[in-house]
Parts: C-alpha cells; sequence; structure tokens
C-alpha cells in the first residue's frame, strides 16, 4: 500500500520511494529509505499535509508525496506469512515485516522506450518469454505490453511502450509514452537504441535525459554494427551520456543477461551519473531563467522542472495546459512568452553577426530563429558532438548498399508494383495450392471420425449433435487451418524484412489521390490478417482525417476469417482458377476501399491531411524462429476461436436447423427455426443470387467470418436435398461439379449453387460488415459509436449492391 494510506497512529515498512530527481533524493535524505519503518503521527486540519515519526524524528509530507513512498503494513504481512510457510519460523514482528520489506523491494518496474524499429519487443519477447508481434516498420507496439518474470533474485515488471521518435505532444505514441513516464513512475527506464543508426536514435535520448530520470541503455542490434565494420567507443559514450550502455542482439538474446545485471546494479545505487544535455549559452541562460520561476511557484514535485521548462519553450500545448492550472496567474506562460520573442529577435542579431563573418549580407529578418528550432538543433548538435568523440563510421559499410540495391528494384517507378502483385500472388498461390493438401488431410480425418462416432451412437439429437452440429460445424473450419498458417507465414516475412514498409511507400501517391495516407497501407495489409489489430494499428497515423478514413476501409480487406468461405465456394466452382480467383478478391477489396475512401474523404471526413513521413528501415533477414512463433501464435488463436465462438455457434445453428423435430427430412428441412429465419430474409437476398440456406449463413457471420462456413457445414449435413427442394434453378450446376476438387463441404453445396451465384456470394462476403470485434474496435478507437454503426451500415449497402448487379447482369448475360 501507499504511504497517504496509512491511518492515524497506523505503521508500516517502507518497501519503495518512487518518483525521480530531487524530490526522491530530498525524501530519501529525509530518511525514507527501503526498510525503515514509519508511522503516520498527525493530519493536518485539512487532512494536508500529513505527519509522520521515521528514525525517532518526525517530518511533514503532502499528501501528494505521501504517494510516492510504497509501505508494507504489519496487516499485510500476517496476510502474507498465512501464505508462506517459510515465513512462520520467523516470530518476531520487527523481523517479519523487514523481512517481507525486503522481498518486496526487489521487485524493479521497467519501461523499455525507444525509436520505432529499434527492437524494444525483440528484447521484452526474450527477457519476458512473451510472444508479442515483431515488424520491421514503424507502429507495431501501438499499446503497452506487459511482462513478469524473476532474474538474479529480483522481479522485473518489464513494460514494452510504443515506438517513439520524441517526447512532444504531435501523435498518440509520443504522448502515451510521456504520460506513462511522468504517472507510473518506472524505477528504471530501458532506453533501447538502434546501434546502426544511433544519431537518429539519441535524439529520444537527450529527451529522456531531460526528465532527470534513471536509465539504462541497450545498444541493440549490436551485431549489425560490428558487421558494417563501424567503430564505436561505448565506454566513452556511456561516459558522455551519464548513463550504463550494454550491447545487445535482441533476435538472438545476445547480452540480454549482462542487460539486465546491470539494471539491477543501477536499482540498487551504482553506475549512474546524471547529466544535463547541453544546449549551448543563449538556451541555457534562458533555460535556467524559466526553470527557476517554475520551482519557486512550486512545480518541482511531480516533474523535472528542467523538462517542463525546456517543453514549455517548445510550445508543448499539453505542458502548457499542465502549467496553466497549477499556475493560476499564468506568470510561467508570460516568462516564457517574453523569453521566446526575445529569443527570436536576439538570435536574429546573432545569425546576421555570423553571416557577416563570413563575408556574406543577407537581411536581417532572414536570420530569425523560433527557440523550438533552436532547442531541435542543440540536441542534435550535442548528439553530433558526443559521437565525434567516440564513433568512427565505416564508408564502405555493405549495410545500407544492400538496402539500396534492393530498393532500386522494389521501389522501382514502373518495377515497384508488379513486384508487389508477384509477392501477393505467390502468397495466395501458396496458401490455397500447397494449402490444399493437408486441408485434405484434415478434411478426411473429420469425415472418417464422424463416420466412426455416427456407427457407435444411436440415432437421435444427441447423434445429430455430435455429428451433424459439432463435428461439422467445427471440423468446416478447422480444415482450413493449413491456409491461415501458410498465409500467415508469408505476411510475417515481408513485416519482419522490412519490406512492408517500401509497400507502403509506393502506394503512397495512390493512397494520396484517393484521400489516404501512405501510412494507410500497412494497417490495411495488416488487415489480411484480422481486422482487429489493423484498426488498432491506425494509431500509427499522425493526423485524424487520413486515421479515421483507415479505420472505416480496412473491413474491406479479406481478413483470414473470410478464408474458410473463399477455398469452400472456390474449391467447389473454380478450383483450376482458385489461387486467381482469390487474388481478384484481396485485390478488389483493396480498390473499393481505396475508392471508398476518396468518397467519404469528399462528403463525410473533412480535414486536411499531414505529410507523408515515415522510416524506411534497412532490409533484414528475420529468423526463422521469429517467423515461425509468429505463425503459430495467430494458429493458437484460429484453434481458440474453435473452441470458443465457432463451438457455440455450431451448436446454435444445428438447435435451429433440428428443431422443431420431423421425422421427415424434407419437412425438417422446410420447417426447423433456421429456415423460418432464412425464409424470411430471403426476399431480400434473392436478387444476390441466395436462397435461404446462403443467407442465413451470411447472417451468422456477423459474430465471426468464420462461422459463414460452420453454417454452411452445418445446414448442409442436417438436410437432405435429394429432391431439389428449393434449388431447381441451380441444377445445372451439377454438371459443373465433375471438375471441382472434392473434399466433404464443396460437395455438399455443389448442387444448390451456380458459378455465378457462388461468385455473387464471394463478393457479399468480401464487402458486407465487419465482425463484431472489429466493430466495437472501430468505436473504440475512433470514440464514438457514429463511426462504427457508419461502418456495419455502408459495408451492408455496398455488398448487395455490388452482389445484386453482378447476379442480375451475369444472368442476363449467361
Amino acid at each position: 500500500m501507499l504511504l497517504s494510506d496509512l491511518q492515524t497512529g497506523e505503521r508500516g515498512v517502507v518497501t519503495r520511494v518512487a518518483g525521480h530527481g530531487a524530490f526522491r533524493k530530498r525524501i530519501i535524505e529525509m530518511g525514507f529509505i527501503k526498510g525503515v519503518e514509519v508511522t503516520s503521527v498527525l493530519n493536518a486540519p485539512l487532512n494536508d499535509p500529513i505527519k509522520y515519526r521515521i528514525m525517532n524524528f518526525e517530518v511533514s509530507l503532502r499528501h501528494s508525496d505521501a504517494m510516492k513512498v510504497e509501505i508494507v503494513t504489519p496487516e499485510e504481512a500476517e496476510r502474507e506469512i498465512a501464505n508462506h510457510d517459510d515465513f512462520r519460523a520467523l516470530e518476531a514482528e520487527e523481523t517479519t515485516l523487514q523481512h517481507i520489506a525486503k522481498e518486496r523491494s526487489r521487485t524493479i518496474n521497467v519501461a523499455l522506450v525507444g525509436n520505432p524499429n529499434c527492437g524494444k519487443t525483440s528484447i521484452f519477447n526474450v527477457a519476458a518469454h512473451a510472444h508479442e508481434r515483431v515488424g520491421n516498420y514503424s507502429g507495431v507496439t501501438v499499446d503497452e505490453k506487459v511482462g513478469t518474470f524473476k532474474y538474479g533474485g529480483y522481479t522485473f515488471n518489464l513494460t514494452d511502450l510504443p515506438g517513439t521518435y520524441s517526447l512532444s505532444a504531435y501523435s498518440p505514441e509520443e504522448l502515451y509514452v510521456r504520460r506513462h513516464i511522468l504517472e507510473k513512475n518506472p524505477d528504471i527506464i530501458l532506453n533501447v537504441v538502434d546501434g546502426s543508426n544511433l544519431e537518429r536514435n539519441l535524439y529520444l535520448t537527450t529527451q529522456l535525459i531531460d526528465m532527470d530520470i534513471t536509465m539504462v541503455m541497450a545498444l541493440n542490434m549490436y551485431d549489425e554494427l560490428q558487421k558494417s565494420g563501424d567503430r564505436l567507443d561505448i565506454e566513452q559514450l556511456s561516459t558522455l551520456l551519464g548513463m550504463p550502455i550494454v550491447p545487445t542482439t535482441g533476435r538472438s538474446g545476445q547480452g540480454i543477461g549482462s542487460l539486465f545485471d546491470k539494471i539491477i546494479e543501477v536499482f540498487e545505487g551504482g553506475g549512474y551519473r546524471h547529466i544535463h544535455v547541453n544546449h549551448g549559452r543563449y538556451l541555457e541562460r534562458h533555460i535556467k531563467q524559466l526553470r527557476t520561476h517554475l520551482y519557486e511557484h512550486g512545480f518541482s514535485d511531480e516533474i523535472s522542472t528542467r523538462f517542463l521548462a525546456i517543453k514549455l519553450l517548445e510550445h508543448d500545448s499539453q505542458l502548457e495546459r499542465y502549467a496553466a492550472e497549477r499556475d493560476p496567474d499564468g506568470s510561467a506562460l508570460q516568462l516564457r512568452d517574453q523569453i521566446a520573442e526575445g529569443y527570436k529577435k536576439g538570435s536574429g542579431r546573432r545569425l546576421v553577426e555570423n553571416v557577416v563573418d563570413n563575408g556574406h549580407k543577407v537581411d536581417v529578418e532572414s536570420g530569425h530563429q523560433d527557440i523550438e528550432s533552436a532547442i531541435t538543433d542543440a540536441k542534435y548538435a550535442f548528439v553530433r558532438g558526443a559521437l565525434a568523440e567516440c564513433y568512427v563510421r565505416n564508408e564502405k559499410s555493405t549495410l545500407h548498399s544492400l538496402t539500396d540495391r534492393l530498393d532500386s528494384i522494389v521501389t522501382h517507378r514502373w518495377l515497384g508494383y508488379p513486384v508487389f502483385l508477384l509477392f501477393m500472388f505467390v502468397t495466395f498461390w501458396c496458401t490455397f495450392t500447397l494449402g490444399a493438401y493437408p486441408m485434405d488431410w484434415i478434411d478426411g480425418l473429420f469425415a472418417w471420425l464422424g463416420e466412426r462416432i455416427g456407427e457407435g451412437m444411436s440415432e437421435g439429437p444427441w447423434r445429430s449433435l455430435v455429428v451433424d452440429g459439432i463435428i461439422a460445424g467445427v471440423g468446416s473450419v478447422l480444415v482450413f487451418l493449413p491456409n491461415i498458417l501458410i498465409l500467415y507465414l508469408f505476411i510475417s516475412f515481408m513485416e519482419d524484412s522490412g519490406y512492408m514498409a517500401r509497400a507502403a511507400f509506393i502506394m503512397d501517391k495512390l493512397m494520396h489521390r484517393m484521400g489516404l495516407h501512405g501510412k494507410s497501407f500497412i494497417p490495411m495489409i495488416m488487415g489480411f490478417g484480422c481486422n482487429v489489430p489493423a484498426i488498432m494499428a491506425t494509431r500509427t497515423i499522425e493526423d485524424r482525417k487520413s486515421r479515421l478514413l483507415t479505420m472505416l476501409v480496412i473491413p474491406m480487406m479479406s481478413c483470414s476469417a473470410r478464408i474458410p468461405v473463399y477455398v469452400i465456394l472456390c474449391s467447389a466452382f473454380f478450383s483450376t482458377h482458385a489461387a486467381y480467383v482469390i487474388m481478384g478478391l484481396y485485390l478488389l477489396g483493396m480498390v473499393m476501399s481505396v475508392l471508398m475512401a476518396k468518397l467519404f474523404s469528399r462528403y463525410f471526413v473533412k480535414g486536411d491531411s499531414l505529410p507523408f513521413v515515415m522510416e524506411l528501415p534497412p532490409y533484414r533477414l528475420p529468423t526463422a524462429k521469429a517467423v515461425l512463433r509468429h505463425t503459430w501464435e495467430k494458429g493458437k488463436e484460429y484453434l481458440k476461436k474453435m473452441a470458443t465462438i465457432i463451438l457455440g455457434a455450431s451448436i446454435i445453428v444445428w438447435a435451429l436447423s433440428y428443431f422443431p423435430y420431423h421425422e421427415d427430412p424434407k419437412q425438417q428441412a422446410e420447417n426447423s427455426y433456421m429456415a423460418k429465419i432464412g425464409k424470411t430474409i430471403e426476399p431480400a437476398m434473392r436478387p444476390c443470387g441466395f436462397d435461404w440456406r446462403q443467407s442465413v449463413a451470411l447472417l451468422s457471420g456477423v459474430f465471426a467470418k468464420e462461422v459463414v462456413a460452420s453454417t454452411m457445414g452445418v445446414l448442409y449435413s442436417t438436410s437432405d436435398y435429394s429432391d431439389g427442394s428449393d434449388c431447381s434453378e441451380y441444377s445445372e450446376s451439377s454438371e459443373y461439379s465433375e471438375d471441382a476438387d472434392d473434399f466433404r463441404i464443396a460437395s455438399l453445396i455443389r448442387d444448390h449453387m451456380t458459378p455465378l451465384s457462388a461468385f455473387s456470394m464471394l463478393l457479399f462476403i468480401l464487402l458486407y460488415m465487419p465482425c463484431l470485434s472489429t466493430v466495437v474496435a472501430i468505436k473504440n478507437e475512433s470514440g464514438r459509436w457514429k463511426w462504427a454503426v457508419f461502418t456495419m451500415a455502408y459495408t451492408i449497402g455496398l455488398a448487395w449492391v455490388v452482389s445484386a448487379l453482378v447476379f442480375q447482369l451475369g444472368s442476363l448475360l449467361l
């Protein structure tokens, strides 16, 4: 519990002091150290401040300061003793409290902070044995991930924060990371730096130094630094930055043990010294002036006054509000404005003097520089100065030359698009051609399993539930697991290698013309796997207009949940051209998404788009372990869905199609609850070429698109349509079926649809409303139900119009 929670007369033992900088130093000097007993003596009349007794003297603390001290009380100790046999031998209460306080004090809260692509999540995965997504493009981690593990006798709570280039207030990632540091007060900031791109990465390091927080640096991708032939004096850089630096290679786990050994050493008080980034004589004078004012007005308790002063000089909007709330007379912001204006005038004169000294004449006004730009320039100057003393670049490095050679092909003006289409075609060809073999094996297994179980059970509802409901329903979806795994295998490889960023690069101009942002392409491609994380990934798009537009069109990207329906229909009617048909559906979804984005941009979502700025990281060969792990993680999610959503939906669909029970199969098919629901909506779906079975299957897909396949499997397994009821107009399809690959589900539907109605259904599946999880994700990311409901409405309308047009025109022509 917190020290502020102690009631008058209660006592506890200090386990941790949170906070940083001057506050932490002051309170520790007053005796609030680990293992010391403290007693709450008295509250002031307004319950603030509070008087405490510690080390035989009394001290007054504000309630807000007491909240930063963690303690353990005798009551907590008793509860913990009851749960641990090894504590029961301790007879003296003081010894027990001391022991528990010591154990709790050996918990270290670590936050990973770094640029996108620096390898934070790789280190997190190795250290915490987690399986978070790692991709070689910005914005993979769009939310914090937390892992807990034990090492060296300590418990680590590790938090992987979103990748960010700075701690400004321009993007959600920047605000999120800064808020976490200021509000959660982690014990150690693990600053992860890409060793192959030091100058840019160290800019964020300078901002973290300004915050006056305890840091350890992981010099990640050290293997690439060594291979490049660059030379870095790590010990010298450590001295210049005032923090320990440990070389690591996150992908292989090299150096991770040494890294956490160093974190323990720093946590216990060694190996770290705080420095100030020198911004130059003029800027430092102004920073000191504003910092002194902030300190005198009580700003020193919650945030580093130096960091706050610098951010106010940079006109950081969030911290301006923070200052205004705590400084009602506005003196801090007034002083900031005076400093900024004075600096701008003074910088103009200084710059002109410098230019004149070099023999040139310029207009005085042209030399003016605002203080925000000057602070940024000064930080980069500090970084360049530090690297000049300890870093020597190998001009003959092959790392970037290889990237340049590959980019000359995959981002070529004319070759870029064919290369992208080739990647897509190979992906889909392998997904549906190579995946057909294990798919047939699994399908045969379920067919055999249904027969054996059916033979061992007597006729009745339980037999029908197991064979026609569970086995047919779940089996009709589980059969596509190989296809899902192959698709994710290719997507993981493209993400980890760095090609996804190039795809966004070559698509930016087209995206911009359609009202989207180049960065929109990455979430859209992620939508091929699952729409929900793709919607979440839109957080990496800075401006609201492009972010919202991307959310609205992602549902038209064919997620893996649609694959079972695609394969069923293509196997039944387009088996010899399945890869081309399915690739065409994926491309059509992309085309429709950009066309709808253009429409929405013009009429529904207003605003200007920000410029396209995105890092293009060097190509890296993904490790087989990482790619296979990511692929299997998605496979486990698919299996988990089989055991929950799909199983439940299959049972519900079976019950609705089995009851009320009739001995006559025809009466059963015609009068079941499912048939009544289907026939109610059939008139609206008939223009698209769907009978009640396809209509009700589409309705079930609202919950999850895989349910469409399981519903079809259950419906056609529980009904006997040998008389051709309801499907007489489809009789010509029986000739076509001879050329189709014969797997169980496809053969069941082959006599009841035509190639045209099947193609119409493929289009409907492609375009109609996303699953409910995606709808909720749109609401959460947009902040309003309005856009979630709008997405459901427009996708259903679009799917109906396109499918009806194709079916009606096709019927006239064919």
